[in-house]
């Protein structure tokens, strides 16, 4: 493992130079993997570790009919490679349970019944074992139980892979049944194309996961963004100015900033302006929100949010339900101006030739 100083605490991560997918193929060349579920990340991981040459069979079913179709159009084929989820299990050494986490607690009565000694349960988030009193998720002790979970969406891994690059990813062991869970967690870690993996619990994963999601990538963003741009709103800026102001400068230029080389950076490379009203102003936001994110992680911790995940997205009119909550967001007048401020975006068409110039625009400094 490589030591790395993360924030002046030193860390320990595992580089692709260390763990080869050479080394990869290696640890993994008798095992098949079944990846059960083609939604969010099976389809990421599987062609991934279909591309870098692992034998991968996916579990799916026919009932869901819009995931079974797009896993045939991506080029798995029935009775080769596609099958109904117990005869996916049924086939394979390793187990990666994909479908929703709500969903594993349904079908874990089904795969449940293929663990047999030797296999490995294989998870990208540590839901179903932490809150196992509410899921009933408990595997035999003969099998190992794994966990490796990508630091972003199955379609940006997918993306990034193709691109050349890789998401970060944490990995954990919760159950070493066989003596090579770990050398098998870093294989498919490596196989699903991440760009490094950093060790953890399922515990420390699905909390800071739990947490994550409800505040500052999605929940939290979402809020702040609504709130901004309805107060532009309400002083008579126009739609166009109080979104380009809330989200478009953000994701299209300071974001990237931040990713290239942190927050600091951003700011220097802010007007003089910007850097003052930020810095006066961050502080501000932090005690506003502080309370909420206390509550937020006892929620996550305590298994409220857990319940509250299983009850509503356990429904049998779920999606029906998740489609009208969508289309509010999507309907409301923010985002139809998002739609319309990201149709004026050149295409990459127009993009080609172009000379861009760093430092140009109304945060960035000249």
């Amino acid at each position: 493992m490589a030591i790395i100083d993360f924030g002046g605490v030193k860390e320990e991560v595992i580089m692709r130079s260390e763990f080869s997918m050479e080394k990869a193929r290696k640890a993994l060349k008798d095992e098949t993997i079944a990846v059960i579920g083609y939604g969010v990340q099976g389809p990421g991981q599987s062609l991934n570790m279909k591309d870098n040459g692992f034998k991968v069979i996916i579990g799916q079913s026919k009932a869901f009919k819009a995931d079974w179709d797009r896993a045939v159009k991506d080029g798995w084929k029935p009775g080769k490679d596609l099958f109904e989820i117990e005869e996916a299990a049924q086939k394979g050494t390793i187990i990666e349970m994909l479908v929703s986490d709500a969903a594993q607690k349904l079908i874990w009565p089904t795969i449940k019944k293929q663990m047999t000694k030797g296999k490995a349960l294989y998870f990208s988030h540590g839901f179903s074992i932490v809150y196992k009193d509410q899921t009933g998720i408990i595997p035999p002790k003969d099998v190992d139980v794994i966990m490796v979970a990508p630091k972003g969406s199955g379609t940006s891994l997918r993306r990034n892979f193709l691109s050349g690059a890789g998401i970060n990813s944490s990995f954990a062991i919760f159950q070493d049944a066989t003596g090579r869970a770990k050398e098998r967690c870093l294989a498919l870690g490596i196989a699903i194309g991440s760009g490094y993996l950093f060790p953890t619990t399922f515990e420390n994963e699905v909390f800071s996961d739990l947490v994550g999601e409800r505040g500052v990538l999605m929940g939290a963003l979402a809020g702040i963004m609504e709130a901004q741009y309805d107060t532009l709103r309400s002083h008579g800026h126009s739609p166009s100015e109080a979104f380009n102001e809330t989200v478009e400068e953000l994701t299209e230029s300071l974001i990237k900033l931040v990713a290239e080389n942190g927050m600091d950076w951003m700011y220097a490379n802010c007007s003089a302006t910007a850097q003052r009203g930020a810095l006066d102003w961050k502080p501000k936001f932090k005690i506003a929100v502080m309370p909420l994110f206390k509550e937020l992680y006892e929620r996550v911790a305590n298994g409220t949010e857990t319940r509250r995940v299983i009850e509503s997205v356990g429904g049998a009119d779920y999606k029906e339900v998740l489609g009208k909550e969508l289309a509010e967001i999507h309907n409301s007048e923010m985002w139809r101006a998002g739609k319309a401020t990201r149709d004026l975006r050149p295409k990459e068409s127009e993009k080609k030739g172009a000379k861009t110039a760093k430092g140009v625009g109304g945060r960035e400094s000249n």
